[in-house]
């Protein structure tokens, strides 16, 4: 029977297999800033105020978008406006998996809903605005997708949560359904 023995050369090539992919994960850039983060954390389980910062992030990326489309193009512009769009999606979809824990917990966030219904078509407008350009446009076609998306949910769920505590006015303002 042979005796396995650790091959020095085989050890480190698996090493560089694993550790590869590892690398690159942290190279994706995180939507938000470590402030940011604070301020979600420090909001709890307010919904309302939730949504609210959410709305107030995903703003200051659009205008960040918005700022990078009056540049010359370059090679760096293109890069930057790739991370922003990516960061844009990754938020925009964060957000509606946060809507839909609040819907389905029958919190009313109407509050919070409308001024982002709002604030979404005009996120639609920018997004349609920049032009498609190979470094980016993949990004792009999927901020407009995810900026779809949460457009529709917001405007959907502001119309259902109207009608639903229309019939429960006992249940307005509340941050979660409580069992009966």
């Amino acid at each position: 029977m042979r005796s396995l023995r650790c091959n020095p050369f085989l050890l480190c090539l698996l090493c560089l297999v694993f550790a590869r992919p590892v690398a690159a994960q942290k190279d994706k850039p995180e939507p938000l800033t470590e402030v940011q983060i604070e301020k979600i954390r420090e909001a709890g389980l307010d919904p309302n105020e939730r949504v609210k910062l959410y709305t107030e992030f995903l703003a200051e990326h659009t205008d960040t978008i918005k700022g990078l489309t009056n540049r010359k193009d370059s090679p760096a512009r293109s890069k930057r406006l790739d991370e922003e769009l990516q960061s844009l999606s990754a938020l925009m979809d964060e957000l509606g998996s946060n809507l839909d824990t609040f819907s389905d917990r029958r919190a009313d966030i109407r509050k919070a809903l409308k001024p982002l219904a709002e604030a979404s078509d005009h996120w639609l407008v920018t997004l349609r605005a920049l032009a498609g350009e190979p470094g980016f446009d993949l990004a792009r076609k999927e901020a407009i997708e995810s900026c779809e998306d949460l457009a529709d949910q917001a405007k959907r769920l502001l119309t259902e949560q109207t009608e639903y505590f229309n019939l429960h006015k006992d249940e307005q303002g509340q941050d979660r359904a409580e069992p009966k």
